[in-house]
């Protein structure tokens, strides 16, 4: 190798810094079988809550009951077999879920056309209030386009600035990235950040260690800087949230010293292709109505959704560490939904999380194309069947036990379904091909005719439809009776189209998601883990190859069952069908909703025809050129402004841990055997690089080669 050369590029510009000085709180895994601390809770179930509760659990046993004697009728007929047994279970356990969901948004219903919420109020109107504590902004990240995640943070930024109170508010982008290029440029885009806002209160931390993913990046984040703040709160990388709608959160936790937490409403935003579109639409439209059930009946035993929610950082530190669980994964180790547990750890205590519905200015995106959501829900399945460990825990609020149950039955519900249609299935095939015994062994005047009540079946079916599209419609006539929002909207008439045609596409593809959430299910039982993987954003784009490969499953089970359903007859088959056109048609339904046909634009909501301040800022930025990065190794080369605030950033590497880095010991390997700067970078790996980055004096060791002869920086 090349004798080492000095080079300014080392010198590292003292001006910039990274991180503030550490301020430590403590923070230390919880138990499940025993709470941190023994004091008593701080809140307790008021007579008005304990009714509305009660509400909510008696008309979804009533509308169960009814539905359990009206489908009894249906198979009683011939007598019950012991697969029609098995379908009258599946039943039962499945419209229950349908009626607790229905019956919740019966009581949004009345409270958005009452326009009173009488839980943890917050004025979205009047003045702003005037706030003393200190709000750290938490936006995690992991291998983001760095373009677009500054172009949010910048619009957020200078949204708070425009409240007068920024100085009470730092923005921390802490991020877990692994690609070294993306890492680099993530820092290139930074420091371009601080030039163009100031450097006073924004900070970047990059993650040697990426243990337990999110939930760990902010706890070493609590653990490092906590101490010097009084509230966070918790974005994701598509997040927005406007600076009145931050100041009003800090406001509200401090006019509520026993809240822990507040949860707003995020709003989709920035949707393209059709089945965003309808995502949007929905969210937009129903997501307002579920909300506000939601927080009539829970109260200050609310839940958290993972981000756009202010957080008290001592009742967090305190209470919400999380445990690794027992076993091995996709069970066991680090939780992944994170989010269920740490509001029912912080509520354990006595600390009350609430929900403010109806706080705007809180915004997120969701993923471009059906199997971006397939893959985000296998990720979010395993998370919340890892719940399954959490709810023996002692101590828990019973709110919180359902909400974490709710969470492991939304992905159940899918294989319930499967398996409920299979055995419908099964049941026709049976009495179709199988002989009947219409004269059982010993006497009997009367033949047993197996057979069921059509009629009543229809009648039935009708019902349980019924549960599910009168929520939309009394989301709609909550919408026909403010002016303001209907016209932004588009008029009455417009979203009533949308709605139609949402509820049909909807069904369309909910066979698919249920084949893949089923699959999710399998998967896990099967010990597979889900791993961390990129999340594609708004432009994210699906070849034509992967649609077909991985609408596959869904299209022949789609056809089996249409096969099995036509051979016992015509009218069973028209009856399945529309959960077999779905299921057939799967692929051009991936293809169509990953694209953004023109009667996307059907499902516009109030954010595209009447774009908030912040949105149109965010959006702006993000038009702007991009700063273009190179390689890793040859930006922080050419670059000697990015590489003295990245040298600074490093963490020492601790004295003799006992564990050796293979990625690092193999990097310095090939640096030892090369002559020259371009035959070292050439040599190494994308995980060999991560580790250069990672290590103080193998960076220095390879910025400081020699360059090959009549070569020239890229």
């Amino acid at each position: 190798m090349g004798a080492l050369t000095s080079s300014p590029a080392l010198s590292p510009e003292l001006g910039i810094r990274y991180l503030p000085d550490e301020t430590p709180r403590p923070m230390l895994p919880c138990r499940l079988d025993g709470t941190n601390r023994a004091y008593p809770a701080r809140l307790r179930t008021t007579p008005a809550v304990a009714a509305r509760r009660l509400f909510i659990l008696a008309g979804t046993a009533a509308i169960t009951a009814a539905g359990a004697v009206e489908m009894y009728d249906v198979l009683k007929v011939g007598g019950v077999t012991v697969l029609e047994g098995m379908v009258f279970g599946l039943f039962l356990v499945l419209l229950a879920w349908i009626a607790f969901s229905f019956v919740s948004s019966v009581a949004g219903f009345f409270v958005l056309l009452r326009g009173r919420p009488d839980v943890l109020p917050i004025n979205s109107h009047g003045p702003l209030p005037g706030i003393t504590g200190r709000t750290a902004m938490l936006l995690p990240t992991y291998n983001e386009d760095q373009h677009h995640l500054m172009a949010r943070l910048r619009a957020m930024y200078e949204s708070v600035g425009e409240t007068g109170q920024a100085p009470l508010f730092d923005w921390f982008l802490l991020s877990d990235t692994t690609d070294p290029d993306i890492w680099i440029a993530e820092e290139l885009a930074f420091l371009e950040l601080q030039r163009n806002c100031g450097s006073g209160h924004l900070y970047y931390r990059h993650r040697s260690d990426n243990t337990a993913r999110k939930s760990g990046n902010i706890a070493e984040w609590v653990r490092r800087f906590g101490g010097a703040y009084d509230y966070m709160i918790i974005l994701d990388a598509d997040s927005l949230m406007s600076g009145e709608t931050i100041v009003r959160l800090a406001g509200a936790m401090e006019a509520n010293p026993q809240a822990a937490l507040i949860q707003t409403l995020p709003i989709v935003v920035n949707a393209r292709t059709l089945i965003s579109r309808l995502q949007q639409f929905s969210g937009r439209l129903y997501g307002p109505l579920i909300a506000a059930g939601n927080a009539w009946w829970h109260a200050s035993e609310g839940n958290y959704w993972g981000h756009n929610a202010i957080i008290r950082v001592q009742a967090f530190a305190q209470e919400a560490g999380l445990p690794e669980l027992r076993g091995r994964k996709p069970f066991g180790g680090h939780i992944l939904s994170h989010d269920f547990v740490e509001a029912a750890l912080m509520r354990r205590a006595g600390w009350g999380i609430f929900m403010a519905p109806d706080l705007g200015g809180s915004f997120e995106e969701v993923p471009p194309s059906l199997l971006d959501f397939a893959a985000r829900d296998r990720r979010w399945c395993q998370g919340n069947l890892q719940h399954l460990a959490v709810l023996p825990a002692q101590g828990l609020h019973w709110v919180s036990r359902l909400h974490l149950l709710t969470g492991i039955g939304s992905y159940l519900t899918a294989p319930l379904w499967l398996l409920f249609l299979l055995l419908g299935i099964l049941i026709s095939l049976q009495a179709y091909f199988v002989k009947p015994e219409y004269f059982p062994k010993g006497f009997s005047l009367f033949p047993t005719w197996p057979a069921q009540d059509p009629v009543l079946a229809a009648w039935v079916f009708a019902a349980t439809m019924g549960l599910l599209i009168v929520p939309k419609l009394l989301a709609y006539l909550v919408l026909l009776t403010r002016r303001a929002e209907r016209q932004a909207f588009g008029g009455g008439f417009r979203v009533l189209l949308a709605v139609v045609a949402e509820s049909l596409l909807a069904a369309l593809i909910a066979p698919s998601m249920m084949i893949f959430q089923s699959t999710a299910v399998a998967e896990i039982l099967l010990g597979r883990d889900a791993g961390w993987q990129v999340q594609r954003r708004s432009d994210g784009r699906i070849t034509r190859d992967e649609v077909y490969r991985k609408f596959t499953v869904p299209t022949l089970c789609g056809l089996a069952m249409a096969a099995s359903a036509y051979a016992v007859s015509l009218p069973l088959l028209l009856w399945m069908s529309p959960v077999i056109i779905g299921l057939v048609c799967a692929i051009p339904i991936g293809l169509i909703t990953s694209t953004a046909p023109r009667m996307a634009r059907l499902f516009a909501t109030p954010e595209d025809n009447r774009a908030p301040a912040l949105l149109q800022r965010a959006r702006e930025l993000a038009s702007l050129d991009r700063i273009e990065s190179r390689a890793a190794l040859i930006e922080l080369r050419q670059n000697p402004a990015l590489l003295g605030p990245h040298m600074q950033s490093l963490e020492a590497p601790p004295r003799k841990s006992g564990q050796i880095d293979i990625d690092l010991a193999i990097a310095r390997a090939k640096i030892e055997q090369s002559d020259d700067f371009e035959e070292a970078v050439s040599s190494l790996s994308a995980r060999e690089i991560l580790a250069v980055l990672k290590h103080r004096h193998a960076l220095e060791q390879v910025m400081r080669m020699p360059r090959a002869t009549a070569s020239a920086d890229v």
